[in-house]
Formats: C-alpha cells, sequence, structure tokens
C-alpha cells in the first residue's frame, strides 16, 4: 500500500505540472465529441435495451452487431470471433486499423452483462441527468466512450493513421472455459501491442478522479477436511478425534490469523459439513446431512483468492497448504487452488501511461487522473494483457452501483470519457 501511495503521488505531480494547450486538431477532436453527446447517449439506450447477460448468447451478438456497424461506418476491418459450442459463449468482436504510424494501441470493452435474460431489473431508465439500466456502467457506456473517441479521430482524419485494435469480449462476466481459448485473441493482440488501454466504468478518489494500472487476481480454492465419524461423546478422545468440523474451524481460522496481508485477500463463500455432503458447481447449491449426536465426517469450503502479484500469491498458497497440513487428531485435510484471471501488479511502464493519461485529463480542462486501489476493484480483461503491455483500466463512463438492481451512470461522463480517450489515443498514435 505505501508503494501505491507513492504512484498516486507522482501520477498527481505530473498531472499539475502538465499545462500544455490544445492543438488544432486536439480541439477538433473536442468538438467532435461534443457534436456528437446527443447520439452517443441514443447510442447506449439502443445497446442497453438489449439484454446481454453472459449466458444470453443471441443478446450478446445482438449488442456485438450494433457495435460492429459503428466500427464499420468509420472504417475499420472488423470480425466476429466464434467460441466453440462446448463453451456455449457468444464469441468476440474485433476491429483494427493499421496506418503505420506511432504506437500500436490495445482498446479493450465487453458486450455482456452480469444481467441473465431472466433478471428483473429494468433495461433503461432515463433520470435527468443519470441513467439506470443493465450494464449501462459495466460496460456499455465504457463500450460508447470507445466508439465515439475513435469516430472522432476517423472524423479529423486521425483514425487511418493510427495503428489500433479493439477488442470487444463476450464473455467477460462469466468467463469461457478454457481460458487459454477465450482469451487467446486477447493475448495475441497484446503481444503486439504498445499500450492498453481499459474502458471499464470510472471512478473517483478523494474529489480526483481515478483510474487503475493494478488490479489483484481473481481465483479460488476448495478445501476438503475428513474426519472420523462416531458418536458424539467420543469428540476429543484419543481414538476419535476432532472432526471435520473442528478440523475446518481450525484451518479457516488460521488463513485469518496466519495468511492475511495488503492486498490479499482469501473468503471463504459456502461452508458445507456433516455425515454427507454433496455439492454443483453447475448451480453453486448443495445439501449436508448430519445429526447433533454424530461426530461429522466431511466438510467442504469454497472460496476466492486475490492477490496483487505472483510472488504474493504463491506465499499465500505455501502458507495456507502448511496449515491446512497440520491437522487436528483424526483428521485430514486437503486444499485445491483454482486461477483464473491473473493479477496486474503495479509497474514504472504503468505509471507513465497513467501519468499520460492524466496530462490529457488536465489538458482537456477535467483536472488530474490519480491512481485507484487496486484492493477496490475486482478483476478484469485486461488482466491478461499485463503481463506482455502496460495498461490503464477504468476510462469509461462514471457511475455507481455496477452488478446491482441500481447501477447507473451519469450522463455527462460519456463526453467526457470520450474527449479525454480520443485525446490519448490520437498522442498515442502520432509518430
Amino acid at each position: 500500500m505505501k508503494r501505491f501511495a507513492v504512484v498516486l503521488a507522482s501520477a498527481l505531480l505530473v498531472a499539475g505540472a502538465a499545462q500544455a494547450q490544445l492543438s488544432d486538431v486536439e480541439q477538433r477532436i473536442v468538438a467532435a465529441v461534443k457534436q456528437r453527446s446527443a447520439q452517443a447517449v441514443d447510442l447506449l439506450e439502443k445497446m442497453v435495451r438489449v439484454n446481454s447477460g453472459t449466458l444470453n448468447v443471441e443478446g450478446v451478438r445482438e449488442v456485438g452487431h450494433i457495435t460492429r456497424a459503428e466500427l464499420d461506418a468509420i472504417g475499420m476491418t472488423t470480425r466476429w470471433e466464434e467460441m466453440p459450442a462446448s463453451m456455449q459463449r457468444a464469441g468476440h468482436l474485433v476491429a483494427t486499423v493499421d496506418g503505420g504510424k506511432g504506437q500500436r494501441v490495445l482498446l479493450l470493452g465487453h458486450l455482456d452483462t452480469v444481467f441473465e435474460k431472466n433478471s428483473s431489473v429494468a433495461l433503461w431508465e432515463r433520470r435527468g441527468d443519470r441513467v439506470r439500466g443493465q450494464g449501462v456502467g459495466d460496460m456499455k457506456g465504457g463500450n460508447v466512450v470507445i466508439l465515439e473517441a475513435l469516430r472522432a479521430l476517423h472524423s479529423v482524419g486521425a483514425l487511418r493513421e493510427a495503428r489500433i485494435a479493439v477488442l470487444f469480449t463476450g464473455d467477460e462476466e462469466r468467463t469461457g472455459a478454457p481460458l487459454e481459448r477465450s482469451r487467446a485473441t486477447l493475448v495475441e493482440l497484446a503481444k503486439q501491442s504498445d499500450a492498453a488501454l481499459s474502458f471499464e466504468a470510472s471512478t473517483r478518489l478523494g474529489g480526483n478522479y481515478a483510474a487503475s494500472i493494478a488490479r489483484r487476481s481473481s481465483g479460488g480454492w476448495t478445501l476438503s477436511v475428513r474426519g472420523r465419524p462416531g458418536h458424539s461423546a467420543g469428540v476429543f478422545a484419543p481414538g476419535q478425534g476432532y472432526g471435520a468440523i473442528y478440523e475446518a474451524a481450525r484451518i479457516l481460522n488460521a488463513f485469518r490469523e496466519q495468511v492475511a496481508e495488503p492486498n490479499l485477500t482469501f473468503n471463504p463463500g459456502l461452508v458445507m459439513g456433516g455425515t454427507s455432503i454433496s455439492y454443483s458447481d453447475e448451480t453453486a447449491t448443495g445439501a449436508a446431512f448430519g445429526k447433533t449426536n454424530v461426530i461429522a465426517r466431511d466438510v467442504m469450503v469454497r472460496g476466492d483468492l486475490r492477490f496483487l502479484s505472483p510472488e504474493q500469491g504463491e506465499r499465500a498458497k505455501q502458507r495456507m497448504r502448511e496449515i491446512v497440513a497440520a491437522n487436528l487428531p483424526g483428521t485430514t485435510a486437503t486444499i485445491e487452488f483454482r486461477d483464473s484471471y491473473p493479477p496486474m501488479p503495479p509497474t514504472e511502464a504503468g505509471q507513465r501511461l497513467l501519468g499520460a493519461y492524466s496530462r490529457v485529463s488536465v489538458d482537456a480542462g477535467f483536472g488530474p487522473v490519480v491512481a485507484f486501489d487496486p484492493g477496490m476493484r475486482g478483476a478484469g480483461d485486461i488482466q491478461f494483457a499485463a503481463p506482455y503491455v502496460p495498461g490503464v483500466d477504468g476510462l469509461g463512463a462514471l457511475g455507481s452501483g455496477s452488478h446491482t438492481d441500481d447501477e447507473d451512470l451519469e450522463v455527462a461522463s460519456i463526453e467526457r470519457g470520450a474527449i479525454r480517450a480520443a485525446l490519448m489515443i490520437y498522442r498515442l498514435t502520432r509518430p
């Protein structure tokens, strides 16, 4: 956390020192974004009124079709990448332009939302200067920011000279398996890029706008504990032992006391114990049978694990394994780990990229952008690009309540985000 405070302070100092005026071309880019502010909101409404929960394959494809038409209209080369039928995912939209100048920039968004087809949340509700609805902030607002930024660059003739790849994934909220297949294109594009910009919802931190140059991993673990079943009168006796539930309680409490450190969390989200248990991965539900006068034989715990660097993750896993192995009498236990989203630790290159974005924001009159605490943000697609290219996330629309019935966004933040994005892309792609 101490290092992160240094990163945040550095970004503020760099931004505060930048007072350059916008060039003539940049002023035209800003004007082009502003000219389409009303149409940008209309485009957002068109997207949001289509349910595109990850498992609603047709809905995700429809939003992809709307998005693809916008990219085709400004001369980008587009393609739809299908996923294998066994993955039950819609696929991804890829768009490119290769004008051969400047840095190679990768832009990231996603077409799906957490609101599945049977969601009772209203698709779209305009309330003055705010909008509520399914995925307005996470992340259809961010997708519109990308499209309007690219359209503004196209309007001043700057897009055709640039080297830009855009990837809108169709399964960010419930990533298709195996990850090696569902994120293969993202990794390939990242390896070919010099900078990655991702447009998850933006946020504020202490009165300043904030963006992410670090995000924690997302993975999980399963703890399986076995005890000797028997009459409860014999619990704690040398020949009987402590049973599975006491052993599971020992392990979880030891995790809490001995493994915790900054930017590391390990949350047990489900615990089942008794004489017998059963669990379904598909529905995340289970059943348990047990009696108070019987020593528990089985316990299963399902949890998640989030860390900021590979080294921190390995350190946590090793300590957890050691705790699991120090069994109470009459019990055994094992733990298995599942890795999903890799960590995105802070880097000097990421800090410089954030500094450039903050300068853009100051030059545009919006004030500096500081580094957001990675402990306050979940996982995202940019993390698959992070091992290969510096990136900044959280450049989309400003709102609140992501993943809840009250998800909303500030309408004006679409124009603001598109101006920042367009200027940032323009400066990165200059020779």
